[in-house]
């Protein structure tokens, strides 16, 4: 990988990167699109990555099918897939570890302690094996987003960090690898996610600023929902992750976590973001 990014660097190609953990779904599928659309060369790394997670068995069970993936990925005209092996990215004795503060142990951080430190390690890992002039990341993970614009900013990558939409099912849920661990009824009821960040969305738009009236309608809805065990619903500002009080010039972001049965799911949406 090091010696193809160097010739074609030397070949002065447009690279596009989209790091992923495999599983693919839309999501992915609409990051390599915008890729494709804007990049020479694009090139998919697929690695689960061992350090991000936080249960042993989680990582074992993550969904693995190297083949399904790489025969998706040739019909969508990626050039290049990138599939290291755990020990190509942590060698022996491998000891040196990214992080982040404090954008890492906010929302997400706070549920699962140290898994920013393991985004953030490998995407500098990819960053720096790579070299690419664009790196395309899904608004789903909002803060793992914030995370790396930080990061790409502070280590003085030349990458540009290109966000894309968040791809969601009929019924309007986000999706996700987990989305797969849901029952049939856990699926229709996860609607109710996206269906209380529009009604935040709504309340917002008709003019309410303050976050709290915002966080309340969002947090009132999902409880109608017997299925739906609420880890948080928080309003912050979309760099910062910081808690805001009214909405008042800067974008925010409305993220929200919640338990069906014993799956997890999070999503999102921005608020006086004109792109």
């Amino acid at each position: 990988m090091f010696s193809l990014s160097r010739q074609l660097r030397r070949e002065e190609k447009v690279i596009g990167l989209v790091p992923t953990m495999g599983a693919l779904h839309e999501g992915h599928l609409s990051l390599i699109k915008k890729a494709r659309q804007m990049c020479d060369v694009v090139i998919v790394s697929i690695f689960v990555n061992p350090a991000q997670f936080n249960e042993r068995s989680d990582f074992e069970n993550y969904p693995r099918d190297l083949t399904a993936d790489t025969s998706i990925l040739a019909n969508l005209h990626v050039d290049y897939v990138f599939a290291p092996a755990p020990d190509e990215i942590y060698p022996e004795n491998f000891s040196t570890y990214v992080t982040v503060d404090d954008l890492s142990i906010k929302l997400e951080g706070a549920s699962r302690p140290g898994h920013f430190r393991g985004v953030s390690t490998v995407v500098t890992i990819l960053f720096n094996t790579v070299r690419p002039d664009f790196g395309f990341f899904g608004q789903k993970d909002a803060q793992q987003v914030a995370i790396i614009q930080r990061l790409t900013r502070d280590l003085g990558f030349e990458t540009e960090i290109v966000v894309m939409p968040i791809v969601r099912e009929e019924n309007g849920l986000a999706m996700s690898s987990r989305n797969d661990l849901l029952t049939p009824e856990q699926r229709s009821a996860a609607a109710v996610m996206h269906q209380s960040l529009e009604e935040g969305r709504g309340l917002a738009e008709s003019g309410e600023s303050n976050a709290s009236e915002i966080a309340e309608i969002v947090r009132g809805t999902i409880e109608k929902e017997p299925q739906a065990a609420i880890d948080y619903v928080a309003v912050v500002d979309n760099e910062t992750l910081e808690p805001i009080d009214r909405l008042s010039g800067s974008v925010a972001l409305v993220a929200v976590a919640v338990r069906f049965g014993n799956v997890r799911l999070i999503d999102n949406i921005v608020l006086g973001d004109s792109d």
